[in-house]
């Protein structure tokens, strides 16, 4: 291996201040190998340590990634790339507002806030060291920032059929060519990922086997192992400029985490009319004010930022119209609660420790395949899943002015749709429905309101089934030749 120490670096830079002083301090408690693939290997003191050393070699990797990921969750497109995306800006801060990161930080539990400080200290050290590292944007970034986005997932962001289109109409965005340009899927079934979980009784060694199988376009995640002092030691993916291993395992357990398509958000038809320049909606036969929020929004080469009125009912943002009527949004796409579960479960120590932190309850785009070291596998469908009238249709738009139908609280986990040590031995999830999951041992349909698992077959599932349901006892090989 390749050994870098973050300390060999003497800056003639102007800068000098104690935020430089704590830079320094920390890049000597941080080593960086990189192996003949060029993975990095981490190793810090503390855990903050090893966050500053995972961000600094992210950096190292591909900055523009790390930076883009934030300037489209800040809701800053437009900023750097025209007026084409001021309606993908708008719809992220309808969903995800940066004040409420910053409050999140700030009542953040001590710990994550070391994290989180390590988090910027490592991407703005990094900057430092690479004063021709030209940033689009971001010159310095805040530790706040990973409150934007919570868990990971590809497709974090759920506001049920909404689409950014539909903001921008609503909101008199007239910029709106860039949606009709945008890659069309000829076949949903191709895109995905494939996670695989096989136990003790088809195992060779009598070892639980997982596959991670994420398809994402390559160099999508990086491969990372980072480890501390303090007793992290963990290998896997990432996601730009998150710190948190997304999907990968410890000495103890793995996970593997496929798309979801639990209903985690839900649209509603307001009945609205305008008091005084202020819209109110009905609600059990009250007329109530919405809450009003003014959103700037810059736009490069404009010198003057654009002004938004928008709209909040008590479940959410007001996002499009249809048929004359209002949609207003209600949905989860980041949370505090959310950041320490992504955290938490790359620091589990086996089934136990693991079903503790799925029952934090707060990821709302993910399955999870996992598989431990005392031979345990198991499967989730989702983790957030908000109680509903399992009578109602809940792919439909909802009537705004009944609060029956709001949401009731969540789920437990133990209610969701699930599977541990399957008699089978085996699990397979291709981000598709969880009544296939174990062949003969899968749940059963019958026993989950509809909303938790409106996922169908495709092609991948279909084989996996059919493969799994022919396999003998395997071994690792055996496991990456079916799949």
């Amino acid at each position: 291996m390749k050994k870098f120490i973050l300390l060999l670096f003497v800056s003639t830079s102007l800068f000098a201040s104690p935020e430089l002083a704590r830079w320094k301090a920390q890049a000597k408690r941080v080593t960086i190998y990189r192996d003949e693939y060029g993975v990095p290997h981490i190793y810090g003191k503390s855990d903050a340590d090893a966050v500053f050393g995972m961000l600094y070699a992210q950096c190292e990797d591909d900055f523009s990634r790390v930076e883009r990921n934030y300037i489209e969750k800040l809701g800053r497109l437009a900023e750097v790339e025209g007026a084409k995306e001021l309606a993908n800006d708008l719809y992220l801060r309808l969903i995800i507002d940066p004040a409420e990161a910053k409050a999140d930080f700030e009542r953040s539990p001590i710990w994550l806030k070391k994290l989180l400080l390590a988090y910027a200290d490592g991407i703005n050290y990094y900057l430092y060291k690479h004063p021709r590292v030209k940033p689009a944007l971001l010159t310095h970034f805040e530790p706040w920032y990973p409150l934007l986005w919570t868990d990971g997932s590809i497709g974090a962001i759920s506001t049920g059929d909404v689409t950014e289109e539909e903001v921008g109409k609503f909101y008199g965005i007239s910029e709106l060519t860039a949606f009709h340009q945008k890659e069309k899927v000829l076949d949903e079934d191709l895109t995905g990922s494939n996670g695989f979980a096989v136990g003790k009784a088809l195992s060779k060694s009598g070892n639980a086997l997982l596959y991670i199988n994420p398809h994402v376009t390559f160099y999508f995640r990086p491969e990372i192992h980072v480890n501390s002092e303090a007793g992290l030691h963990v290998y896997g993916a990432v996601t730009w400029g998150q710190f948190f291993v997304y999907q990968g395992f410890n000495e103890k357990n793995g996970w593997m985490h496929t798309s979801s398509q639990v209903d985690v958000s839900d649209l509603y038809q307001e009945k609205v009319e305008m008091r005084n320049g202020v819209p109110y909606y009905l609600l059990d036969g009250k007329w109530i004010p919405m809450q009003v929020k003014k959103i700037s929004l810059q736009v490069a080469g404009e010198s003057k930022a654009r002004a938004f009125t928008t709209y909040f009912t008590h479940r959410g943002a007001v996002m499009a119209k249809r048929d004359g009527n209002w949609i207003s949004v209600r949905s989860y796409n980041r949370s505090l609660k959310s950041l320490e579960q992504s955290w938490l479960r790359t620091k589990t120590t086996g089934l136990a420790s693991y079903q503790k932190v799925m029952d934090l309850r707060a990821n709302t785009s993910n399955n999870t395949v996992y598989a431990d070291n005392q031979g345990n596998i198991a499967y989730w469908h989702g983790n957030y899943v908000p109680k509903r009238d399992p009578k109602k249709d809940w792919g439909l738009v909802q009537d705004g002015t009944s609060s029956a139908n709001d949401w009731t609280g969540l789920h437990a986990v133990e209610e969701i749709v699930h599977v541990y040590n399957p008699v089978t031995g085996w699990i397979q999830n291709c981000n598709s429905t969880p009544f296939t999951v174990s062949g003969s041992a899968s749940p059963l349909r019958t026993n989950y309101p509809v909303y938790m698992a409106p996922d169908g077959e495709n092609f991948r599932d279909k084989n996996a089934v059919r493969l799994f349901s022919k396999a003998k006892q395997m071994d690792l090989q055996d496991l990456i030749h079916l799949g």
